[in-house]
Order: structure tokens, then sequence, then C-alpha cells
């Protein structure tokens, strides 16, 4: 068996799809990753990347490998990071969360856990989209809203509010609806945030108001939901962490204000299967006390 390094180059070749992005990473030239690669191939007697010219692929062999690999390689790096006297973490963490969140909320708080890390390359996934953690060997996923499983170990870290918004220009041309059903006569844009559920509940003074929404125009992911919202094209529904900037810039006005919408837990998600690695555990401590001394949990 080939020595650690090569290992971790596999792996890394094989999530990044490139001998050399693996190797700037490293400090290798491409070359040099691309020998050992192949020499960690000739020892195993199977091929495991396909390469073309446009892109390097694990084959069926090769994901076999990646899946078997990484989490023994995490867990060595989780055996040196357990007797650093020092506390400092290193090694590679990856996280997944919804893309404005790790934009707008998540990214402007790590400075402090970079600094106090500076040798962990804490890797961000942004997708609305929530990415399968096992396949792609990722290590917290953050998640707005209920799980749709509980085969992983989850903590809620904060709770968001729902708000409903619409640009001033759209409210001047079409009115600023007064009452939940008076949004059954406006144009509605879906995003991710508003498109989970097939309904937006309201309440208020013991009243509950259920209004199933048609979106006129939707997207997948949260900005495009702003920016069509900003730009006069409908009502959206998103979180409060989302739109606020718009809100405070008045781009988007908040709607339906003596109305209360339903909050959304925010879990720290962690795979089933996989021991909840210190580096992981670290990251979402740090990320639970960032977010409840800013107060981003609560408004």
């Amino acid at each position: 068996m080939k020595d650690i390094l090569t290992l971790q180059l596999y792996t890394r070749v094989a999530r990044l799809g490139s001998f050399s992005a693996a190797g700037r990473e490293a400090g290798l030239a491409q070359s040099q990753v691309s020998r050992m690669i192949a020499e960690l191939e000739a020892s195993l007697g199977v091929r495991l990347l396909a390469r073309t010219t446009r892109a390097v692929v694990p084959t069926e062999a090769g994901l076999e490998f990646l899946a078997r690999m990484e989490p023994i390689l995490a867990a060595l790096e989780d055996a040196e990071n357990s007797v650093r006297e020092a506390g400092e973490l290193r090694g590679r963490l990856r996280v997944g969360m919804p893309a404005t969140m790790g934009i707008r909320v998540i990214i402007p708080r790590l400075s402090a856990f970079a600094e106090r890390h500076p040798q962990l390359h804490v890797e961000l996934l942004l997708d609305d989209t929530w990415q399968d953690m096992v396949r792609d060997a990722v290590d917290v996923g953050i998640r707005v809203g209920n799980l749709p499983d509980a085969t992983g170990t989850s903590r809620i870290i904060g709770r968001m509010h729902r708000v409903v918004v619409a640009a001033p220009a759209y409210l001047a041309r079409h009115g600023t609806p007064e009452h939940p059903d008076d949004l059954r006569s406006h144009r509605i844009v879906g995003g991710p945030a508003a498109g989970r559920a097939s309904s937006w509940q309201f309440q208020r003074d013991g009243d509950t108001v259920t209004l199933d929404v048609t979106p006129h125009i939707s997207t997948n992911d949260t900005e495009g939901a702003l920016a069509a919202a900003t730009a006069g094209l409908g009502i959206t529904s998103t979180t409060s962490w989302a739109c606020r900037r718009e809100l405070e810039s008045g781009a988007l006005n908040r709607l339906l204000q003596g109305w209360r919408t339903a909050d959304l837990p925010v879990h720290a998600y962690l795979p089933s299967g996989r021991t909840a690695r210190l580096a992981a555990r670290t990251f979402v401590n740090f990320l639970a006390d960032a977010l409840r001394v800013d107060g981003v949990t609560t408004s």
C-alpha cells in the first residue's frame, strides 16, 4: 500500500476531477501527482480513474476505493488532532449548506474559527439542494427546516423566522396585501425556502390561515428568488436572514407583519454510519455560539 500522501492525493483528484487542482493544493506538479496515482493503480492492479482530455472521473472500482479510504484518512486526521496540545485542528473539513446562508450568514462569521485553526482546510459546499452527505463525504450539513429523515445525528443550533416580502415598486403597482387571503390575487415568486412546503401558513390571535400558492416565477436558488422579488416580479416567502440586507436597504418591504409565520429550525446534521469528527464537532459548537451571540437565529 502506498503512503498516506498518495492516498490523500487520490481522494482529492477523485473529488476535484483534476490532477493539477489536487497538485496545487499539495504544492506538487501535475506530473508528480499523475505519476503517484499511476503507481497506486499499478500496486492495486486496478484502474481507479478514467482519464479523458476533458475530465478525470473515478471508475466503479475508484468510487469503491474512495468511499472506503476517505473515512480512514479522516480517522487518521482525528487521531492527530486529538493529541495536539495546542488544540489546533488540521486536515480537511467538508461542510454543506444552503448557498445564501453560507454567503450571508456563515462565511462572514468564520474569521475567528479560521484564525484559531489556520492549518484546517474548510471546504464549503454551497448549494440550495441538499447534498448526499455519504456520497459527497460531507462532515457537517447545515439544514434549514425539518429534516426528511432521522438516520443521522442532528443538533438544532438556532431558529429562523419566515417572512413575506416584496419590492416597493411591485406594491405600488399591485397594492399591499393586508390579509393573507389577499395574496391569492398577487404574483408569487417561489424559491427553495418557499417551495419546500406546498402552502404558506399564517397565525394571529388564534386564527390560522393556510394558503396554497402557485408560483408565477420559481427558482431553485434563494438568491435568484430574492433577485426576482427585488426586481418587482412578485411576492416571495423566505427566511429573515436571507433578505436582511434588502430589508435594511429598502429594496424589499416586509408584508403582513401582524401575522406570525412558522419558525424554521436550523440543524447541524452529521451523516449516519460515520463517527463525528473532532473538527466537525468543534465547528458546530463554534457556529452555534456565533449565531447565538450575534442574534442571527432569533430575528
